[in-house]
């Protein structure tokens, strides 16, 4: 048994807060997402996520102009500088300041600028000039502002540095020392600056603030006007040679010319200073914004502007964005609104084609093509928490509900939801897969199950109770026939027929809330197992009788239940922190995990008991059997998800499922100087801002509330649901933090099969050089390396197949399946492995038909990979059928006009000379023709070429 899982990506949020920005091919949008950072591949449509994680949530990010170093900060104030290529932390650096709201890159890439309080910090970044031990070298300190600095930009060669603040004036600082510029402040705004942009190959200036309000500035000078001063220290050690020299030549006498050299030349100095122009700004422009979206008091959110281009994006707390043409006097260009929230972020790839646009407030990140006014990204999370998660038969898609009523599907190929449904007005609190995979089920507290077809997208199937009633739970069966509910309010559990909608039964029993249900996997059989607040398990035959069939009493109220694969035990966790084990048939206790002490809870900031105090009253509230029943997956009222053995009832691995400090009960203990006096926790002192753009209400006394994608309640971190991969390679878990999938990680592990002194990667050589395959193939199996079982599978004759497979035992059989869905995902010989898959099931399909419930995670890759490979043909040769068809409906009627053209000159009685004439254009419409066919047969070349490269 192998546990090296690895998180390996962030599903379910899209966007918190902070700011989003592009790559330097402007393909991919980088967004933080709680304290990770999300990657968006528009040109590929995939997502992932850097294997970064912060204790805070991020909030500022910065991508140098090479695109191999990204700088993120987070909300206390910790910069990180990671590199791009390896996807790894490099250094990082504490900053006592927690308002770090902007970070910039100069042009040439070798400094990097930072706000901090009323500050700017420039650095030297790494690798960009001498060596320096230390990654945050600091250059300069631009201080001058009386309020939070807000904003930053640079000049086209780096030498002036542009810096906005909350005190309503733009700064303007030289990052080289100069004699006609130290700092000039420009004024005249009556709100805070939201950015502040340098025009292309000039010192122009744009500022936007927070009313709406866009000038456009004239600098007086060019970079040849500016005047650099003489390094001070180059300075001092020639004055000090030139002391040096005069107490050597004291004693020699001078003649007149040296003397007049000698004297300062103050007129000359003077005339200098005189011819040294001053560097200053005058107004050329200004424009409101709300001429443009007739609002009144409009209010600037987030603001970005293309130098290559000269155009602005403004986006307004209303959820509109206006695109303006600054070469034209803020020429209105493009406007629409895209929400009904804030828009906290906004940003333009290189070509200025795209725009992407971050609402935090709904979770939302689009990215807007304004000259085909079309989308090319549009994702939204959950609004709030994710309660259920479960993967489809065939591993290609998750499913999540949320306490927002949604249902999604996400790709786990892409990464992307592709698919919402609305219908449901309350929280989600179950979800199933028919067998099939072709339609959804979910329970809603709304009082209805609803099914959802996977092909035409749409909820045909509604299913309600008699008297209305809040469902807590669901499932389905083998058939997908039979569908079962389970009554919060009603204590009863609700069976109804899928194909004609009925009711059938209402199964009674349980004297409490049922909390989870969950029929047997083995096909054809009808077992049904639930549990209640009641304390008791109970085993019901969903089709023979109204009454349990087995009534188990547990030790406490049961919490959540998992029937094993095979059928054969049933897993229920209670509130008593206990998972306990029965056999469906004889209802004897087969286990115990008595699993409280491993859920990590931590101690919260109202909490007048320490955490492990706190930690006796938590429980699991979700387990899941993985697809070989070998081990139970458990998580619940903790920050840890347990993998436990079933048959040693031990704990084999826990994951920390986040380690985000934003969130509460994170830590054990308490920091004492987050305490005042009478030990009152400051942390539950409500702080009201304006970070968003618009003035917080201020709320009743002792009220938390609030916006919950702000955390600004600080949520504690749990765990609402799990669920197992079919393939047994990957699983996931809905989380306070998003959906979080993880990965079986074979990149380090060396896990050998009946190792010896002989199995070595050269032997296998030698072994292929002789011809001997079925060796060369078992020793490679052995050796479990997968470079080398490739190499063995791709050098074996296709038609040597057969008898190499025949040769295998049932063991090597099962790893080499294993091995094929693995790579059948990624290989380009998508040939050769389907062909060593279908021969190895043809050639051993009976023994593996006896193994089937210890080989099902290979067979559903096996599977898995197929599929994919089958709808991703089908669309190519879908689009060729239609190309083809298209090409031979033109030949037909060029054919028709043709003939129809030979028609009407052969009918008419004309002249000889007539004839004659009308027989050279017939010549000259044949060579036309010719050329036509000729370009026609060369355009359909290329299409194919085409084709058979994608």
């Amino acid at each position: 048994m192998k546990f090296a899982y690895k998180f390996s990506n962030l599903l379910g949020t899209v966007y918190r807060k902070g700011t989003v920005i592009f790559s330097k091919d402007g393909n991919t949008v980088l967004c933080p997402v709680g304290n990770k950072i999300s990657m968006y591949d528009l040109r590929n449509n995939r997502s992932c996520t850097l294997p970064v994680e912060s204790q805070y949530n991020f909030t500022a990010l910065a991508l140098a102009p090479n695109g191999n170093l990204l700088i993120a900060a987070d909300e206390v104030g910790e910069v990180r500088i990671i590199s791009m290529m390896s996807r790894s932390v490099l250094y990082s650096k504490r900053f006592p300041s927690k308002d770090i709201k902007s970070i910039k890159f100069s042009p040439d890439g070798k400094h990097f600028a930072i706000t901090k309080q009323d500050a700017v910090l420039v650095y030297t970044c790494p690798g960009s000039s001498n060596r320096i031990f230390n990654p945050f070298h600091l250059m300069r300190v631009f201080q001058g502002a009386y309020d939070v600095t807000t904003c930053i930009d640079w000049s086209y060669d780096g030498k002036l540095v542009a810096i906005g603040s909350q005190d309503m004036s733009t700064r303007v600082y030289s990052f080289v020392k100069m004699k006609n510029l130290k700092e000039y402040i420009i004024s005249g705004s009556r709100d805070t600056i939201i950015g502040a942009f340098f025009e292309e190959k000039s010192y122009n200036l744009y500022t936007v603030a927070k009313d709406g309000r866009v000038t456009a500035w004239d600098c007086n000078v060019t970079s040849e006007d500016l005047v650099l001063v003489e390094n001070p220290y180059e300075t001092n050690s020639k004055s000090k040679a030139k002391e040096n020299e005069e107490k050597e030549e004291d004693d020699i006498p001078l003649t007149l010319e040296e003397e007049l050299e000698k004297t300062p030349k103050v007129s000359q100095k003077a005339e200098d200073d005189a011819s040294i122009i001053k560097l200053y700004y005058e107004r050329r422009f200004h424009v409101f914004m709300d001429k443009y979206l007739n609002i009144k008091n409009v209010c600037v959110s987030a603001a970005q502007y293309h130098t290559t281009l000269g155009m602005m994006v403004v986006a307004f707390t209303t959820g509109d964005f206006v695109l303006l043409d600054m070469n034209d006097k803020a020429a209105l260009i493009h406007s629409l609104n895209i929400s009904k929230q804030t828009v906290s972020s906004v940003a333009m790839n290189p070509s200025g084609d795209w725009i992407a646009l971050g609402v935090s407030s709904l979770g939302q990140l689009m990215v807007w093509e304004w000259q085909s006014e079309s989308y090319i990204l549009k994702q939204q999370g959950h609004f709030n928490n994710i309660r259920v998660v479960t993967y489809s038969p065939d591993g290609q898609n998750l499913v999540t509900g949320g306490e927002d009523g949604k249902v999604k599907v996400w790709s786990t190929q892409s990464s992307f939801c592709f698919v919402t449904f609305t219908e449901h007005t309350s929280a989600i609190t179950g979800l199933v897969f028919t067998q099939s995979g072709r339609a959804i089920l979910s329970s809603s507290l709304d009082g209805t199950v609803r099914a959802f077809d996977m092909s035409r997208y749409r909820n045909f199937k509604t299913l309600t109770s008699p008297r209305p009633t809040q469902f807590s739970c669901l499932t389905v069966d083998c058939s997908g026939e039979l569908v079962a509910a389970g009554g919060q309010d009603a204590h009863n559990i609700y069976l109804w027929s899928l194909k004609t909608g009925r009711l059938l039964e209402v199964l009674g029993g349980h004297e409490g809330p049922v909390v989870s249900l969950q029929f047997s996997p083995v096909p054809g059989s009808t077992l049904l197992a639930s549990t209640s607040w009641d304390g008791t398990l109970k085993v019901w035959d969903a089709i023979a009788n109204t009454t349990a069939k087995e009534t188990i009493s547990i030790s406490s109220d049961g919490l959540c239940l998992s029937i094993r694969p095979d059928g054969k035990q049933i897993a229920v966790a209670t509130i008593d922190g206990q998972i306990t084990m029965f056999n469906p048939t004889t209802g004897q206790q087969e286990g115990n995990i008595m699993g409280q002490e491993d859920l990590g809870t931590g101690r919260a900031d109202a909490d007048k008991i320490t955490a492990l105090k706190s930690q006796k009253s938590k429980a699991f509230t979700s387990i899941c059997y993985s697809s070989d029943g070998m081990c139970l997956l458990a998580g619940g009222q903790g920050k840890n998800v347990c993998i436990y053995s079933v048959a040693d009832e031990l704990l084999i691995k826990k994951f920390q499922v986040t380690q985000n400090k934003s969130f509460d009960a994170m830590d054990d203990t308490i920091n004492r100087r987050k305490l005042a006096e009478n030990d009152v926790n400051l942390a539950l002192v409500e702080d009201r801002d304006d970070s968003e753009g618009v003035n917080t209400s201020v709320k009743l006394p002792g009220t938390r509330t609030g916006d919950k994608s702000l955390r600004a309640f600080r949520p504690e971190v749990r765990v609402s649901s799990l669920t197992f991969s079919p393939t047994g390679r990957c699983w996931a878990s809905s989380t306070s933090e998003g959906l979080l999938i993880y990965s079986l990680d074979t990149t380090w592990l060396f896990d050998p099969l009946d190792l010896d002194i002989s199995n070595t990667p050269s032997a296998i050589k030698q072994k292929l050089n002789k011809m001997e395959y079925s060796t060369a193939l078992m020793m490679a199996v052995r050796l479990n390396i997968d470079y080398l079982k490739r190499q063995v599978i791709e050098a074996i004759p296709v038609d040597s197949v057969s008898v190499v497979a025949g040769d295998l035992v049932q063991l090597y059989v099962e790893k080499v399946l294993s091995f094929l869905g693995e790579e059948l995902e990624k290989t380009p010989h998508l040939g050769l492995y389907a062909y060593w898959a279908q021969t190895l099931v043809t050639r051993h399909g009976h023994g593996l038909k006896e193994r089937s419930p210890h080989i099902t995670s290979s067979l559903n890759a096996l599977q898995k990979a197929l599929t994919t490979h089958n709808t991703n043909l089908s669309k190519v040769c879908s689009h060729n059928e239609f190309m083809l068809s298209y090409l031979l409906t033109q030949a037909s009627l060029k054919q028709k006009r043709k003939v129809q053209k030979v028609m009407k000159e052969t009918s008419g009685g004309a002249s000889s000379k007539t004839n004659d004439d009308n027989e050279k254009n017939k010549n000259i419409d044949d060579e036309d023709d010719d050329d036509d066919d000729g370009n026609e047969a060369e355009r359909m070349e290329v299409l194919f070429s085409e084709d058979a490269e994608s």
